[in-house]
């Protein structure tokens, strides 16, 4: 699947807002419900214009429409965290998520050079859980208790060094 990720752009703002419209989508991405969607929108707009300096968040892209976005985070030399979204609801379960996940690993190596990139996912999450494992990543522990979706569960840690790059995709 070509996905291609790119750098924010001001009109994926209000794109990526309007997924929180949905607020079961909210409920599984830990958004919260609580922001009216003009704040939300006000948000996203300062956030896309001023990422954190720890944040690198790149447009996830399919056949030219916005269909999620990856995070690289953090401040270690050499070593970031992965993260991804695919928005909206409507797009879950069509391997975009993976997708995104190898574009992320792809960039993270292969761009910024990285030694390693780790994830973690909730433990209830089954289907992060799955795209983390299907990807390559290795396991490597047991993170923090967490709540998701109304269920106490904790995170699963999972990491991949740069050696093993060559090796992770899909299967």
């Amino acid at each position: 699947m070509g996905v291609l990720l790119r750098p924010l752009e001001p009109l994926d703002a209000e794109v990526i807002a309007a997924w929180g419209d949905d607020l079961l989508f909210c409920d599984e991405a830990g958004w919260s419900r609580d922001l009216d969607p003009a704040e939300r929108r006000v948000r996203w707009v300062e956030l896309v214009r001023d990422l954190p300096a720890d944040l690198i968040r790149l447009a996830g892209v399919l056949d030219g429409e916005l269909i999620g976005y990856v995070d690289l985070h953090g401040s270690e030399p050499g070593r970031r965290e992965l993260g991804y979204l695919v928005g909206g609801r409507e797009r879950w379960g069509r391997g975009l998520g993976t997708a995104l996940a190898l574009a992320g690993l792809a960039h993270g190596f292969d761009v910024l050079g990285l030694d390693e990139i780790w994830a973690e996912a909730a433990d209830a999450n089954e289907a992060s859980v799955r795209i983390l494992q299907r990807i390559g990543l290795t396991e490597t522990g047991r993170g923090e208790d967490a709540w998701y979706l109304d269920r106490r569960t904790f995170y699963r840690q999972f990491a991949m060094p740069r050696s093993d790059w060559g090796r992770a995709g899909p299967g």
